[in-house]
């Protein structure tokens, strides 16, 4: 089993999903449905955690796409970037441990895509980020 993240919290008790399960990723397509971001921002990011010793591949998509950011499990066919990374990194990185740029300059994460479109993003990139954080909290 994958090591759990923090959840939901319901009254005293805090709700925790297994990092990576589908309860998770509803737990951040939640989040991503309460965000408010920059209506001219369209950017579909593909996320994909190769397996390990714990199971399958598992893969989610997050668009920001007129306003609204949204959450799903699976792949789309024409990501505007696509990262992909081990459990354990991509666990690190939930985690804040160590940061994706860390990652990508030792080689645990692997960028796909419009390289243009990460760094005209970026500014993107972090305020989802920031959005997936208040979800972790």
């Amino acid at each position: 089993m994958g090591r759990p993240v923090p959840g939901r919290r319901f009254g005293s008790v805090a709700a925790v999903a297994e990092f990576l399960s589908a309860a998770w990723i509803d737990g951040l397509a939640q989040a991503a449905g309460a965000a408010v971001i920059d209506p001219s921002v369209r950017l579909t990011i593909q996320q994909v955690v190769s397996a390990g010793p714990e199971g399958a591949e598992v893969a989610y998509v997050v668009a920001a796409v007129d306003g609204h950011l949204s959450v799903r499990s699976g792949r789309v066919d024409a990501p505007d970037v696509t990262f992909t990374q081990d459990r354990a990194t991509a666990l690190a990185i939930a985690l804040g441990t160590l940061s994706a740029q860390g990652a990508f300059l030792q080689g645990r994460l692997r960028l796909g895509g419009d390289l243009r479109t990460v760094l005209e993003g970026a500014r993107t990139l972090a305020d989802i980020h920031d959005v997936f954080a208040a979800a972790r909290a």
